[in-house]
């Protein structure tokens, strides 16, 4: 008799997948992924599910809110636009790793929690779990929240804003 997969199961599966992706990142964009690599990686239909387009415009974000992916059309396949807070147009370097903790949203959308969010980010910048974690709080404390949550938040979570450490 086979047994029944469990959500438990399938949050390891889904974790493990995400680490590999982000592994196979490193290993094609190098870890020391930076704005032009994104913009290559962005166009990677193999690690990015849907066309995505960086816009660094404050406008759709919640207040807190670092950035998140907003649909184009009226399919996932018409593309999506990831607003990302202006504040970082000047630190077009810190730009990826905010970009990769929202891109497991846009590529797995609700089923998306924090923990793909940083496994993801941090596989495909060669870091620790950790060390990204602490890296996007940090990045995030810039936008004016300061307090460190326990985790950050799900990037499926961001319609309803609070995607940040401190927001």
């Amino acid at each position: 008799m086979a047994r029944q997969l469990t959500a438990e199961d399938a949050r390891e599966s889904l974790t493990a997948h995400v680490a590999a992706k982000g592994a196979e990142i490193c290993a094609k964009y190098g870890p020391g992924l930076g704005w032009g690599e994104l913009q290559l990686l962005l166009a990677d239909r193999a690690f990015v599910r849907y066309p995505c387009t960086v816009s660094f415009d404050a406008g759709p974000l919640h207040p807190g809110e670092f950035a998140h992916p907003v649909p184009t059309g009226e399919t996932p396949a018409d593309g999506f636009t990831m607003f990302v807070h202006p504040l970082f147009m000047v630190q077009l370097d810190q730009v990826p790793a905010l970009v990769l903790y929202q891109l497991v949203a846009l590529n797995y959308g609700e089923f998306a929690s924090n923990e793909e969010a940083e496994t993801f980010g941090a596989a495909a910048l060669g870091l620790g779990r950790d060390e990204y974690y602490d890296r996007v709080c940090a990045l995030s404390d810039q936008l004016g929240g300061g307090e460190e949550l326990e985790s950050l938040p799900s990037p499926g979570e961001c319609g309803g804003g609070g995607c940040s450490c401190g927001g």
